[in-house]
C-alpha cells in the first residue's frame, strides 16, 4: 500500500534518527490525543525505545508530545499484535457481512489495557491497520476458549 509522509512527519522521524539511531518507517501525528505515534522498523524497537525508555523520555522533551512506538511487520496479525503490546491476543478474523476485523483478546482483565485511556489504544489501532493494511477494526472481544 503506498503511504504519502508530510513534512512535519518526516521532521519527526528525522528527529528520532538523530536522538536515537532507531529508523522509523512513518509516523503519525495523533492531535486528538496530542502524541506521536512511530512505526519502528523490525529489530529496531530496542534501540528506539533505549536503556529504561530514556530515548523515549528524550523525545517526549523535544517534541513537548506524548511519544508511542509500534514495531512494524510485513505480516498483518503480526502487527497488530504489536499495536496491542504487552496484551495478547488470542486470534484475530474478519466478519462475514462486514469485512471489518475482529480482534480477540486472550483474558477479559487485559480489555480496559487494549482500549486505553479514552479510547486512545484502540484508536492507535484504528488509524494504524486502517493505514498500513488499508483494514476496518471492527471491535474487541473476549475468546471464549481462553477466558
Amino acid at each position: 500500500m503506498e503511504r504519502s509522509i508530510g513534512f512535519k512527519e518526516r521532521r519527526y522521524i528525522e528527529e528520532l534518527r538523530i536522538l536515537t539511531k532507531a529508523t522509523a518507517l512513518d509516523c503519525l501525528i495523533d492531535e486528538k490525543f496530542e502524541r506521536v505515534i512511530y512505526i519502528i522498523r523490525q529489530g529496531d524497537m530496542g534501540l528506539a525505545i533505549g536503556k529504561k525508555g530514556e530515548n523515549i523520555r528524550r523525545m517526549q522533551n523535544v517534541l513537548g508530545k506524548r511519544i508511542e512506538m509500534v514495531e512494524y511487520s510485513g505480516e498483518r496479525d503480526e502487527f497488530i499484535a504489536n499495536i496491542f503490546r504487552p496484551v495478547q491476543l488470542a486470534r484475530i478474523e474478519k466478519e462475514q457481512e462486514s469485512g471489518n476485523l475482529l480482534v480477540y483478546l486472550m483474558k477479559q482483565s487485559d480489555l480496559g489495557t487494549a482500549i486505553g485511556k479514552k479510547g486512545a489504544n484502540i484508536e492507535k489501532a484504528r488509524l494504524l491497520i486502517r493505514k498500513f493494511w488499508n483494514e476496518e477494526l471492527s471491535e474487541l472481544r473476549v475468546d471464549e476458549g481462553t477466558a
